[in-house]
């Protein structure tokens, strides 16, 4: 019964981005050109807003616009957590296609506080591809969202288990 709406982030001027600009790993004093990659300069969140109001709900592409108007791939994990933050949202729910934040030992961390979070990345548990998910759901979280769910998107009907139900079905991070 809802009624969704796709958009990209350069529709009402919502994702403002500039370029990504990466260090040369073998020389680090030289920049890399990684193409139309981008990061996020602002959020303006009127649209969004707009369309929540009449009971749509926004489906956002995470494709930003620069200051000469030329566009900029950002990542998803990224955008979705600068919006909850600017939205003031409650929860942050990320589905991805793994369990959850695991320990060394490959067990699911099923809550967590930022602190903890903290933890993890400076011993080296979280890297490599859940750096930006995670990076992003603890931004998210020490900004006012209250809690962010990472939860696994392949076991059928994750979402409502994760948020009605007291088993924990993916990893929420709290805000405190």
């Amino acid at each position: 019964g809802g009624k969704a709406v796709g958009l990209t982030g350069r529709d009402g001027g919502m994702i403002r981005a500039r370029q990504l600009k990466m260090q040369d790993a073998a020389d680090p004093s030289k920049e890399v050109d990684v193409g139309q990659v981008g990061d996020i300069v602002s959020i303006d969140p009127s649209v969004v807003k707009a369309l929540q109001d009449d009971a749509f709900i926004p489906v956002i592409s995470p494709i930003g616009f620069g200051e000469s108007n030329e566009s900029y791939n950002i990542n998803a994990d990224l955008v979705a957590g600068k919006m909850a933050e600017i939205l003031h949202a409650e929860k942050l729910v990320m589905m991805t296609n793994i369990p959850g934040v695991m320990d060394k030992s490959g067990n699911l961390l099923t809550d967590l506080t930022a602190r903890e979070i903290d933890g993890l990345f400076a011993d080296g548990t979280i890297s490599g591809g859940m750096l930006p998910k995670i990076s992003s759901a603890l931004d998210a979280a020490k900004s006012g969202v209250n809690s962010v769910h990472i939860i696994d998107g392949r076991i059928e009907h994750s979402l409502l288990l994760e948020i009605l139900t007291e088993q924990a079905f993916g990893t929420m991070i709290r805000s405190h």
